[in-house]
């Protein structure tokens, strides 16, 4: 874990500069890559930029549900808003932090949005899609192991985040939960790379394998999690449940797809 970087007065965090470069990196590899699948970048830079709109939006949203009482505060002490510099402080305390979740549905949802919106097919696109975000969030977990927030449980082969900001995460060793998330996505990164590219999987089916291992594997990585403040319900927390969901829908979207399929090839085997 390291320090802010303090540039021309300003605080920079290593997590904004892992995010950037990890975003420098998704938009080098969807213009090209798109090129080379022969489809639309510009379209596909709209779909990107719509997303991340949605991705921001939602990280924020879910983060405010996940703190819930600080919205409930809000109401109690609204009579102290006296001005909108109070408010904004208010804000930025509801909203201040970004769930992945909630940023992945968030900009999925705003993707499709949009594609709707232009009456443009999206299968071609949902490959490449879904290749960006384990791609994306294997900077941003190194982002998070430098800034020192999303750590893990107390182990004493662990790493000290001494200059974090986070509550509770300074002072004791660590384990490096953020990295092996990290190294997880680029794993998956590369196996739903070959899957699309050499073995020609569909889009959707890319998402679908990302979706059903990233929930698995997330649902067991948070209970290495050492951060109590990302909000918990019955004994899980607010990511595990999202996982849990997650896999469960993934897994009926593909029985009824399964089962459509075999309808179709009775259906024209009889005609």
């Amino acid at each position: 874990m390291l320090p802010d970087i303090e540039f021309n007065g300003r605080s920079i965090s290593f997590y904004a500069i892992a995010a950037l470069v990890g975003i420098l990196v998704v938009l080098a590899f969807i213009l090209i890559y798109t090129k080379k699948k022969g489809h639309d970048e510009i379209f596909m830079l709209y779909l990107l930029l719509f997303a991340s709109i949605g991705i921001v939006l939602g990280g924020h949203i879910l983060y405010a549900i996940t703190v819930f009482d600080r919205i409930i505060a809000f109401f109690n002490n609204l009579h102290t808003v006296t001005n909108f510099l109070i408010f904004i402080d208010w804000m930025v305390f509801i909203f201040g932090g970004s769930v992945f979740y909630g940023g992945l549905y968030g900009g999925m949802f705003a993707a499709w949005l949009y594609a709707r919106k232009k009456k443009l097919d999206l299968d071609p696109y949902i490959g490449i899609g879904a290749l960006c975000i384990p791609l994306f969030h294997t900077f941003g977990r190194i982002g998070c192991f430098l800034g020192g927030c999303c750590y893990g449980v107390e182990w004493e082969y662990g790493i000290d985040l001494a200059h974090s900001h986070a509550p509770g995460a300074a002072g004791v060793p660590r384990f490096p939960i953020q990295l092996v998330e990290s190294a997880f996505c680029l794993m998956l990164f590369f196996v739903l790379f070959y899957l699309f590219d050499k073995r020609k999987w569909k889009g959707k089916h890319i998402l679908f394998i990302y979706l059903l291992s990233y929930g698995i594997v997330r649902f067991i990585i948070e209970f290495f999690r050492g951060d109590t403040y990302r909000g918990f319900f019955l004994g899980l927390s607010t990511s595990q449940i999202i996982s849990l969901l997650t896999v469960i829908v993934v897994l009926i979207l593909i029985i009824f797809e399964r089962r459509k399929k075999k309808a179709t090839e009775i259906n024209s085997q009889v005609n």
